[in-house]
């Protein structure tokens, strides 16, 4: 029998040449020998058996099945896939449909030139596509030193045809360029004196707009085409009752946002209204008068109120109806619109779009003779006002403003 001392000790043996053990294998293994151990069992438990990763074959598809033998190089012509990869290549790219892709022009007058039938359907296309990027580039590049020479370049289009096409360019170019809205508003003015029919339809489509922005309370689309029509009040291309109607609008239920956007669209045509409808005006400042008084505002909005009155006491001097170089059309040349904010308007999308014509050809002799009367016969030396450097400012403005023409 062994004491109970020695069974200690063997026990105290016993356990530092476990903990021996253990660290030679956790160092052999290079693991934490703190880590605890876990159990054979639940280590089997938690394997899945799992097949060993092979590595497909080039010749088997994936995944796995049957090989086949790869296909000769005429069999594969047959493939569906390859078909229809080769139709479309030998699809004429003249008919199909651009729809707003980009067409280098070096490649549009090459394909244009290909087609001997201007009746046609490619031709009309491909003229629809010119059209639309001379406009595009036309609006968008315009400015106060240059707008005698645009506007000659923009009659040179056919824009009785393209009258859709310019009215979504301008209205969209306002729309992103705020600042250029009096630039804008003489263009449409200078248009309209010899088409009106594109000035009824731009006015109608910045209205649409502006119904749209108070309808989603989108303060930016809304001031964008208050200010536009502002500018076409003080053009005299829509009547100052719209006018009236917009601010009646605005102030009935003042908000900030309603009134932010009733002073920007004041400073604009303020003055212009102070002079032909005087009676109105006064209505229009009695009613911001109460709303800076009674209603409870932001500080910021009624600064702006008081701001106002200022300018009117003013007289407008820092806000003119038209600028002395802007100032290119006469009063018994513009035609004023009569359009209400209550009526429905036809924006006249369909206009956009293109559409085959089968008396193109006759159309279009139609539309360089009216360009040749608008113009005086300088309609095919486009580029004679500016080759010639200095031209006198008095010409340009007459031919800006010829007699009226309605087509």
């Amino acid at each position: 029998m062994t004491s109970y001392e020695e069974r200690i000790s063997y026990r105290e043996r016993d356990r530092e040449r476990d903990e021996d053990a253990r660290l030679k294998s956790a160092v052999s293994r290079r693991r934490s020998p703190f880590r605890e151990e876990r159990s054979t069992r639940k280590r089997s438990r938690s394997r899945s058996f799992s097949p060993p990763r092979r590595r497909p074959s080039p010749n088997i598809g994936w995944p796995y099945s049957e090989w086949r033998p790869p296909r000769p190089l005429e069999e594969s012509a047959n493939v569906p896939f390859a078909e229809s990869a080769a139709k479309k290549k030998e699809e004429n790219p003249l008919l199909m449909r651009t729809g707003g892709a980009y067409i280098p022009p070096a490649r549009l007058r090459m394909m244009q030139e290909q087609i001997t039938d201007k009746n046609s359907e490619a031709y009309q296309r491909l003229s629809w596509e010119a059209l639309k990027k001379s406009i595009n580039g036309l609006v968008n590049k315009i400015n106060v030193s240059n707008i005698a020479n645009i506007v000659r370049e923009i009659f040179q289009e056919n824009i009785i045809r393209g009258r859709g096409l310019m009215g979504r360019s301008i209205v969209t170019a306002q729309a992103a360029s705020p600042t250029f809205t009096h630039v804008y508003a003489v263009l449409v003015a200078i248009v309209n004196t010899k088409f009106p029919q594109i000035g009824e339809l731009i006015i109608k489509r910045v209205i649409v707009n502006f119904k749209k922005g108070y309808r989603r309370n989108d303060k930016n689309l809304c001031m964008a085409s208050a200010n536009f029509l502002a500018h076409l009040v003080n053009q005299q291309v829509v009547h100052e009752l719209i006018a009236l109607e917009i601010l009646t609008l605005l102030l009935e239920n003042p908000t900030d946002d309603s009134v932010e956007v009733a002073i920007g669209f004041l400073k604009e045509c303020g003055l212009k209204l102070s002079q032909v409808a005087p009676k109105g005006m006064h209505g229009v400042y009695d009613s911001l008068r109460g709303i800076l008084n009674n209603s409870k505002l932001d500080v910021r909005v009624q600064y702006m109120i008081e701001v106002m009155f200022a300018i009117r006491k003013d007289g407008f001097k820092e806000h003119p109806i038209i600028i002395e170089q802007l100032d290119l059309v006469e009063e018994d040349d513009q035609i004023t619109h009569f359009v209400t904010i209550e009526e429905q308007c036809d924006p006249e999308d369909s206009l956009n779009v293109f559409k085959f014509d089968p008396d193109y050809q006759a159309n279009e002799d139609k539309y360089k003779q009216i360009r040749d009367d608008v113009l005086g016969g300088g309609g095919s030396d486009s580029d004679e006002g500016s080759s010639g450097g200095e031209v006198d400012s008095d010409d340009e403005e007459d031919e800006a403003t010829k007699a009226v023409l309605v087509v």
